[in-house]
């Protein structure tokens, strides 16, 4: 059963609407007939703990059917529909039992049967009011919590690719390959200038933006893997096959960037094996960046940020999962490709 956390609103409430409920039922004819009302408080004190018990399952119920923030009102309707039906079944059982029975001493009217009825509805909607408001505060915390969260993954996200490219590790690498170019290769060195002006400008143009084109996102690829393979050779190789229908589709920025960078820094890459990256599309418009896997001897450390900084895109965007696949022999990422009219209308 659900922990509601109302210990104690149970321990104050039932007493309290017990003595209340014995204070408006209590007949003068119950002293004539030598019916104390401890004998009646113990009695109201019985049905009140059923009903209140009866109306927490109830509560219960209904949030492990409805549970989200948005689920409201399916939830309280199911809640009300609850405690009217059990509510009647119980007060009529008992009034029946009484009448029947004459418990107090004498049968009951028509109008004790409908007061019966009527007045616990008094205490039990203020009651689930309470239960209600207080599960709704924590849902909208929770969801607030976890939507700040989100926000600040998504801000290091950003940051961490912007890094990712201006860091001095990597200029300082990016540097050295021109350095030995412009003498060796001046026509390479200029293409390798181009390359690199090229990836810088998207990463500052691209990175506030939530979303890129995958036209765009393939180009910088393509740039972003020609530095690569000026240090590294025919070490690594990239094979993107993705029909140009897609092309209009859009994709977070850099994701691409950061699912190349993690191939290349964990995997080993040589000449006659080299570490193969494969990008192209599978079913459900999703975009699958494929990589072998060749572990280094010496193993780079991974908290696997960047991927969950992709995975906290596409969820603060509200999109479909990012899915991960790893096997011995492969690792491979598959991101939601998203339709630019869909994206429009959700976040108009």
């Amino acid at each position: 059963m659900e922990n509601l956390n109302d210990r104690w609103l149970r321990l104050a409430g039932v007493p309290l609407i017990a003595i209340v409920s014995n204070f408006i039922f209590y007949q003068p004819d119950n002293d004539a007939r030598h019916i104390s009302r401890w004998v009646a408080l113990v009695m109201s004190l019985l049905e009140c703990v059923l009903i209140w018990e009866v109306a927490r399952l109830g509560i219960i119920r209904a949030r492990r059917h409805f549970p989200k923030l948005s689920q409201t009102t399916q939830r309280i309707l199911e809640q009300m529909a609850w405690f009217t039906l059990t509510t009647l079944v119980q007060r009529l059982a008992f009034m029946y039992f009484y009448d029947v029975t004459t418990f107090w001493g004498y049968p009951m009217s028509a109008r004790a049967y409908w007061l019966s009825v009527l007045i616990p509805f008094l205490f039990t909607v203020p009651l689930a009011t309470i239960y209600e408001a207080r599960y709704l505060y924590r849902q909208w915390w929770t969801t607030y919590y976890e939507a700040e969260q989100l926000k600040k993954q998504a801000l290091q996200s950003q940051l961490d690719s912007l890094k990712a490219q201006i860091n001095p590790h990597f200029l300082f690498n990016s540097l050295s390959t021109l350095s030995s170019l412009v003498t060796e290769n001046p026509k390479q060195a200029e293409r390798f200038i181009e390359e690199l002006a090229l990836v810088y400008r998207y990463v500052l143009q691209t990175n506030e933006q939530p979303l890129t084109s995958l036209d765009s996102e393939l180009q910088f690829i393509r740039a972003y893997f020609h530095l690569l393979q000026m240090r590294f050779g025919r070490s690594v190789e990239l094979d993107i096959a993705v029909d140009s229908r897609y092309y209009s589709f859009l994709i977070a920025p850099l994701t691409l960037q950061l699912l190349v960078e993690n191939a290349v820094k964990h995997n080993a890459a040589l000449p006659n094996r080299p570490l193969l990256i494969r990008v192209f599309i599978e079913t459900n418009h999703r975009l699958c960046v494929w990589n072998s896997v060749r572990k280094k001897l010496n193993v780079v450390p991974s908290n696997r940020t960047g991927l969950a900084n992709i995975t906290a895109k596409y969820q603060l965007m509200g999109q479909p999962a990012v899915l991960i696949e790893q096997t011995d022999e492969s690792f491979q990422v598959m991101i939601p490709l998203i339709q630019e009219t869909r994206y429009d209308h959700s976040h108009h």
